[in-house]
């Protein structure tokens, strides 16, 4: 869209149709700020991989009460379309974001104003929560208002539909087709009190008791793991300590300065347990305490970072990968125990997390059902396979779902579940690390790597978009020194050996996302974040590891490997 375009597209907000703060804040944008002017109304906030994520503020390109009071009549329309006879409700969650709880209520007020019963929770919640509270409650949808690890200016929304997970085609196209059609005008803010409710105590401790019915074990010496955790300003501080309280552990050590919830995450750059200054308050903390464990997660508590002891006693913070493969073989291994596996189980991945659940899954006998980036396509997979147990499935972004009570990221249970492994570990003579490298020297040492390209506003999503042309023009045919084999166009739905010339279809739903996969299993990924202005590049690297001891030597290496390929291609 053009400056001129977008002109156009403000003046229009300066009707009576919005209120006069807004007005007033478009005017100052339309007189002396061009280049914001520019960019709050060049596009609409579209659905990405995690609903809608953007900037707060004035414009069509922004989180407010008029982009989500759209996004959430459209969701009204379609409700009232496919909902059955006895009407329809919805739960609806926020987290400690600048406006996420009078946005919450927004959202609630045009809900209640077309009709449809709303469960509001009565203070910030997790994203988990609320995912378990639509089924709890046998809503028809869900929303939450968060914006995840993204910087304090922003905010977003997901929608999620009556099975708990986010929505997934056929619902996402049906509510954007409903949202399209709309004008902001058309937007129901009338709100219904008789058809809002709020929801506490009696959803949190159902919640909180699943939490523990499902993550946790028969173990009695919970009382020797000292644990150190932090919410980083988040929404997992009305979760997390109950949760260890009621599975039986007490040296759980908080990080006061980090307890209470605030959307400016005044202690950390980002708060985003994937990055290790995140949680360098944390693991400071578990220095002093001699903590066995660190856990760490993210303002909607749905990501969860875990930092343990290696071989050295140091605190290493692992990545999404490593405590996902642990936690998957953790589960299988627990169900082969109790006798639980028939061949109708599986396990979740998705295309750009490693080839190593698929390795252990083999192990076992079980089935591992790999799909697009997002959780909701794990969550997806439930509904798709009813004949299928779910056992268990992460992402390499520090996502992790334990059983299928909740359809989303779930950060609490997570947590509880690698407690639990640490526990057992202890009691048995390893450690969480040790449990892990046993798996490399069985499987292989996998290391994954990513990095994020940020281009912000619109000149940066037309770089974003000329770099994935340029690597469908010229894809890579070798990578440090391997001859590249396959190449997997997502978008494209096609995976061709370039060495056979072979091509053959891909079976998911077209997504822009590339893969390169060398004949020597190494793997470069290409593919732009669905909720924030940036590329990322996931690395795949691995070797045999031939003992414990050489597990620092090894991984070493790989991370050497890793660098000359983010060197060689000039990243």
């Amino acid at each position: 869209m053009s400056t001129l375009q977008s002109n156009e597209t403000a003046q229009k907000w300066l009707s009576p149709t919005f209120d006069t703060e807004t007005q007033t804040a478009v005017k100052t944008l339309l007189e002396s700020n061009p280049d914001v002017l520019l960019d709050s109304f060049y596009k609409d906030l579209e659905f990405g991989t995690g609903g809608i994520r953007g900037l707060m503020g004035a414009g069509t390109n922004r989180i407010n009460k008029y982009t989500l009071g759209k996004a959430t009549q459209g969701l009204s329309n379609y409700l009232l379309k496919n909902a059955p006879n006895n009407g329809c409700s919805v739960a609806i969650a926020y987290d400690c974001r600048h406006q996420s709880d009078t946005l919450a209520k927004v959202v609630a007020d045009v809900l209640t104003a077309n009709g449809i019963q709303v469960y509001l929770f009565e203070a910030l919640r997790t994203t988990p929560a609320l995912s378990f509270a639509v089924n709890h409650l046998s809503c028809d949808a869900g929303i939450v208002l968060t914006a995840s690890h993204n910087p304090p200016e922003y905010n977003g929304y997901k929608v999620y539909w009556s099975d708990g997970g986010q929505i997934v085609p056929p619902h996402d196209s049906g509510i954007i087709a409903e949202v399209n059609r709309l004008d902001f005008s058309e937007i129901k803010f009338d709100a219904n009190p008789a058809l809002l409710e709020y929801i506490g105590k009696e959803v949190d401790t159902a919640f909180t008791d699943a939490c523990v019915a499902n993550g946790s074990l028969e173990l009695t010496n919970r009382d020797d793991l000292c644990i150190v955790f932090t919410s980083l300003h988040g929404t997992s501080i009305t979760a997390m300590p109950e949760t260890l309280e009621k599975a039986g552990y007490q040296k759980v050590h908080i990080v006061e300065e980090q307890r209470v919830p605030n959307g400016n995450f005044p202690t950390v750059d980002s708060p985003n347990p994937e990055e290790p200054a995140a949680l360098k308050m944390a693991t400071e903390l578990a220095e002093k305490v001699t903590a066995d464990i660190v856990i760490g997660t993210d303002p909607d508590s749905d990501r969860v970072g875990i930092a343990v002891r290696d071989l050295d006693g140091k605190i290493k913070l692992l990545n999404g990968n490593q405590t996902m493969v642990l936690m998957i073989d953790f589960l299988v291994k627990k169900w082969q125990q109790e006798g639980r596996l028939d061949g109708k189980q599986f396990v979740g991945t998705t295309i750009v997390s490693t080839d190593m659940v698929s390795a252990i899954a083999n192990n076992y006998g079980v089935e591992t059902k790999i799909c697009l980036t997002g959780f909701k396509w794990i969550a997806k997979m439930i509904v798709d396979f009813p004949e299928l147990e779910f056992i268990g499935g992460g992402e390499e972004s520090f996502g992790f779902m334990v059983g299928d009570f909740v359809r989303d990221k779930d950060a609490i249970t997570s947590a509880l579940l690698a407690c639990e492994i640490a526990t057992d570990a202890k009691a048995n003579g390893s450690s969480f690390y040790k449990e892990l490298l046993k798996l490399y020297v069985q499987h292989g040492f996998y290391k994954e790597h990513l990095i994020s390209i940020t281009k912000k506003g619109m000149d940066g999503a037309a770089q974003i978009k000329q770099m994935m042309a340029a690597l469908r023009d010229k894809p890579y045919t070798h990578i440090d020194g391997e001859r590249v084999q396959y190449v997997a166009d997502y978008q494209a739905a096609t995976l061709q050996n370039l060495i056979t010339g072979e091509v053959s279809a891909i079976d998911l739903p077209k997504s822009n996302v590339l893969i390169f996969t060398t004949e020597q299993g190494t793997r470069v990924a290409a593919r732009p974040s669905g909720t924030e202005p940036k590329i990322k590049f996931y690395f795949s690297v691995n070797t045999a590891l031939d003992s414990e001891e050489s597990a620092t030597e090894t991984e070493r290496a790989l991370d050497e490997k890793t660098q000359r390929i983010i060197s060689e291609l000039s990243l």
